[in-house]
């Protein structure tokens, strides 16, 4: 049996929340190729117009919802649109994050509110209204949630000062376990990936910094 029959997602509709670029962008052509239709969601019109092409190119039916996440009450609104084109929504791959270098001592509280907001709370509600709306009701879904290493265990300080983003990837491992186990009788099932460092925009910004 061929992998594609294997992973056949023929007649799934899949979001993935930051999927203009990077590890978002991977995943959607990873789950395009599987024969899934995509949503993907970024903050820029453009980036996203330039995903769909690219993702047009390797024959995937994809569509871009602008959408901040950071601001919970945009949320709702991205549901609404995704369920108006698609009708349903089986897949969610919450891959929208933020990182914040700072010494913790002098970390600000406007940069923690706004990881807190991006990578726990965002994850948190956009799951529980695909769950709720789709999901359940179905009695069918998969949910991705795309943590760290750093979600694991502490950083070495003399690599990376990333209190505020180790916080909330602990809180997206935390928020897995729970939701797994509460939506698991419904048909849904709920996992984290903890991907180590890898080249991005964010990490080749802070990386370029240091040297």
């Amino acid at each position: 049996m061929s992998v594609k029959k294997l992973l056949d997602l023929s007649g799934r509709t899949a979001i993935v929340t930051g999927g203009s670029r990077g590890l978002g962008l991977q995943i959607a052509e990873a789950l395009g190729e599987m024969g899934a239709r995509i949503a993907i969601t970024a903050r820029k019109q453009n980036e996203l117009d330039q995903a769909v092409a690219h993702l047009g190119k390797l024959g995937v039916d994809a569509s871009a919802f602008v959408t901040d996440l950071g601001k919970r009450e945009q949320i709702p609104a991205l549901v609404d649109a995704v369920l108006d084109k698609f009708k349903k929504i089986d897949i969610l791959v919450n891959n929208a994050g933020a990182v914040w270098v700072a010494p913790a001592e002098d970390h600000p509280i406007e940069a923690w509110d706004k990881l807190v907001n991006l990578n726990l709370t965002g994850t948190f509600i956009l799951s529980q209204q695909v769950a709720k709306r789709s999901m359940i009701p179905a009695r069918w879904g998969r949910i991705i949630n795309v943590a760290s290493v750093a979600g694991l265990m502490g950083s070495d300080p003399r690599v990376v000062k990333t209190v505020s983003y180790n916080a909330t990837k602990h809180g997206v491992v935390g928020l897995t376990r729970q939701l797994a186990a509460e939506w698991g009788e419904h048909g849904v099932l709920v996992n984290a990936i903890c991907p180590g460092f890898f080249p991005s925009k964010p990490t080749v910004a802070w990386g370029t910094k240091r040297t």
